[in-house]
Order: structure tokens, then sequence, then C-alpha cells
């Protein structure tokens, strides 16, 4: 049983599918039972760190929001700056549909590691849900960034109109990509790996083209703001995040050193969540010092286009869950 002090499993133990290129040891037994992989998260295995490195995090923007919610026109916590308006006001809802997001993504990440050693469709159904969740993350960077981040010469423009729109398809197309990769695993697995790392690759590039311009602006002398130190440290958090998570590093040159602590998705975790807290923090110095600057949508328009995004995840992930194959435990992976 994978509970605390339950011994654990190395590579050849397991079946070729659930091992980690370069983890040797401290896997939980496959085919667990939900209650057994929740029971495993208080002893050390190969993923508690990347249940906790998320679900922590996850805890803190939750009060975040909760704090938003009852407290309105006071400090997020994040900047020492207070928003523009309270909760219920159109300039807030940009903010609350981008912070509920960025709460919700680590909120699944830990659940679907934490339930990662479950066997048959439940460990994909809980990944599948990982990546709808960090899909709609991205939405809600592009609502925030549309609200409050845009170069102000791009507002009005064709690309600023049609940008949440676009943002709103692509969420739909990140969910449906990485989510039909757990069908391409057991077959062709860098297929697999290739296709979820476009899956959420794309999407943040093109969320990121309003910040990058003005980053690209700020290097070359034209302009400077405050919140530029802030998207420029989220920026170097998204690079190091698609390192390694493409790399795998350290575990490739040194297999079995870091099967417990340091291993790359472990490194992925901390950068990735760093970086949302360098963005909700720059996101919220562009709502404070942008005020009355940019013209800003209103709450159904907000709310609209985050609930068209969640409604395609949604509906994708009911084609998932309803295509899922029954499969051999040999046909499993969780990473």
């Amino acid at each position: 049983m994978p509970s605390a002090g339950a011994r654990l499993l190395r590579a050849h133990q397991v079946p070729e599918s659930y091992r980690e290129p370069g983890i040797l040891s401290g896997y939980r037994p496959p085919q667990s039972s939900a209650r057994e992989c929740l029971r495993s998260l208080f002893g050390m295995n190969n993923e508690t760190l990347n249940v906790w490195t998320h679900l922590l995090p996850a805890g803190y923007l939750l009060w975040l929001l909760v704090a938003r919610l009852r407290e309105p026109g006071t400090s997020l916590g994040t900047s020492g700056t207070s928003g523009p308006s309270g909760p219920s006001g159109p300039s807030s809802g940009p903010f609350l549909a981008y912070l509920g997001t960025c709460a919700l993504y680590p909120l699944a990440s830990s659940a679907a590691h934490a339930l990662g050693a479950m066997g048959g469709h439940g460990r994909h159904r809980a990944f599948c849900c990982d990546y709808a969740a960090l899909s709609l993350y991205g939405l809600g960077s592009a609502l925030a960034y549309s609200a409050y981040a845009f170069p102000l010469e791009w507002v009005g423009s064709t690309f600023h109109e049609f940008y949440v729109p676009v943002a709103v398809l692509n969420s739909a197309l990140s969910t449906g990509l990485a989510c039909y990769s757990r069908f391409l695993e057991a077959e062709r697995p860098s297929l697999s790996k290739a296709f979820r790392t476009l899956a959420f690759v794309y999407p943040y590039l093109f969320d990121s083209i309003p910040v990058f311009y003005r980053l690209f602006r700020s290097a070359v002398g034209s302009c400077s703001e405050g919140s530029l130190p802030l998207h420029s440290r989220h920026s170097l958090c998204a690079l190091l995040t698609f390192l390694s998570f493409t790399s795998r590093l350290p575990e490739r040159l040194a297999p079995g050193s870091f099967d417990l602590i340091g291993h790359s998705h472990q490194v992925f975790h901390i950068c990735g969540i760093l970086g949302t807290l360098f963005q909700l923090e720059a996101v919220s110095v562009d709502m404070a010092e942008r005020r009355g600057r940019l013209p800003l949508p209103s709450s159904l328009e907000t709310f609209g286009s985050l609930g068209m995004g969640a409604a395609a995840s949604l509906a994708i992930l009911g084609v998932c869950f309803r295509s899922l194959r029954p499969e051999p435990p040999s046909r499993e992976k969780s990473h």
C-alpha cells in the first residue's frame, strides 16, 4: 500500500510505461486505489513533491481570491497596491477571472499527480482535467493582458479586438491537443510529448505578444514601466519551465540521483508556479498604474469568454472520457 512508510518500487518492478527516464526508484505501486494514492502523499516518493509544490501555492492563491472577493479595494497581497475598484466593478472582472484560473491550475495539477498511480481510466481522466485547467489559465492570462497589459498604441486595433476570441479558441485547441496526446503515449511516446508541448507553448506565445512587445520597447529604451521587470521575470520562468519539461534534466545526467528530490518535473512545477506569482504581481501593478488608460470589458464579456472556454474544454473532456479504451497496465503513463 503506497502510504507513508510503504515499500516503494524500483523502475524494473513497474510496467515500462510507468517509468520515467533517469528515475530508477521511488515508484508507487501501479493500479493503486484513489485512497491509497492520497495516503501516499504523506510519505516520500517520486511524486510527493510534484503534488506539494502545486498544492501549497494553490491554497495561497485561493486565499488571495477569497480575500479579494470579501474585501474589495484592499491590497491583493502581491504588489502592495490596491485595485481600481471592488470585485463587482467592471475593472476588477478580468482580474478576478484571471486569479481564479491561477488558483485552479495548480490545484488540478496536484490532484492529477496525487492520483498518478491509479490504474485504468482514472489516471488518464485526472491528467486530462489537469490539461483543461492549464488551458483555462492561459485564457485567464489573456483576459488580464487584454484589460490591463496591452500596449496603449494597440488599443482598439484589429488585433486587440480579436485577441480574446482567438485566446478562447486557443484554449479549446490546447485542451483538445493535450488530451489527444494521452491516446498516443503507449504507441508513440515522442509524438505524444511533442503534441503536449505544442498544446501549451503556442497559446503562451500568442497570449504573451502584448507583453513581449512592451518588453522589446523597454529594451530599446522607448518606454519604462514598473511592471516590466516583473513581466521579464515571468518570461524567464516560462523559459525555464519549457526547458525543464523538454530536457528531463538533471536526472538524465545522473540516473537515480534525483529520484525523490530535484528531478525535472519538480523543477518544472517550481518554475511554473514562480512564473505565475511574478505574472500575478505584474498584472496587479499594471492594473493600478494604467487605471483609466485602457477600455475595460464588461463583466458579461469577461466571464462570458471564460465560460465559453470552460464549456469547450468540458465538452472535449466528455468526448475524451467516453473514447478512452480499456488498456492493460503496461500501457499507462503518468508524466
